[in-house]
């Protein structure tokens, strides 16, 4: 049976479940990952923990008490113009793909957010399949500059 957990601005993790969680993250993106410090970064600026931020949540999804699935969601602050929150990380263990999981989480996800919701996914991710289900389309091609 599929459980959810949220932590959110009003019941933050502490720091043994931060790990936890950027672990899981990490270990489960595969080559769609960052590095932990990055992952770490996501995850206080969605429960607004050492960071200012707008916040946001992290969303787990676990089976007999393991973690199975986690998305974090970030808000962007910046209603009308660009969706008031993006997806930035979202992954099912190895194990459980293919099974539905994933499908539950944006599910859940979704009725959780207030406003419009983005991501960035590559196009050889198979998720982008289950996003296209779920209603997302591809409206822009991003392009970035990174100024080292």
């Amino acid at each position: 049976m599929l459980s959810f957990i949220l932590y959110n601005t009003n019941d933050k993790p502490n720091e043994e479940t931060k790990s936890a969680i950027v672990d899981f993250l990490y270990n489960n993106l595969g080559q769609y990952g960052d590095p932990k410090e990055d992952i770490l970064k996501c995850l206080n600026y969605a429960v607004k923990d050492k960071v200012t931020a707008h916040g946001g949540f992290v969303l787990l999804a676990k089976e007999q008490g393991e973690i199975i699935g986690a998305t974090i969601i970030n808000e962007t602050g910046m209603s009308g113009y660009i969706p008031e929150n993006i997806l930035v990380y979202i992954a099912v263990d190895e194990t459980a793909r293919g099974k539905g999981v994933g499908k539950q989480i944006m599910e859940k996800t979704i009725s959780l957010i207030e406003g419009g919701l983005a991501l960035h996914v590559e196009p050889d991710n198979p998720a982008k399949i289950l996003y296209e289900k779920l209603g997302f389309t591809n409206k822009y091609l991003e392009m970035r500059l990174n100024k080292q």
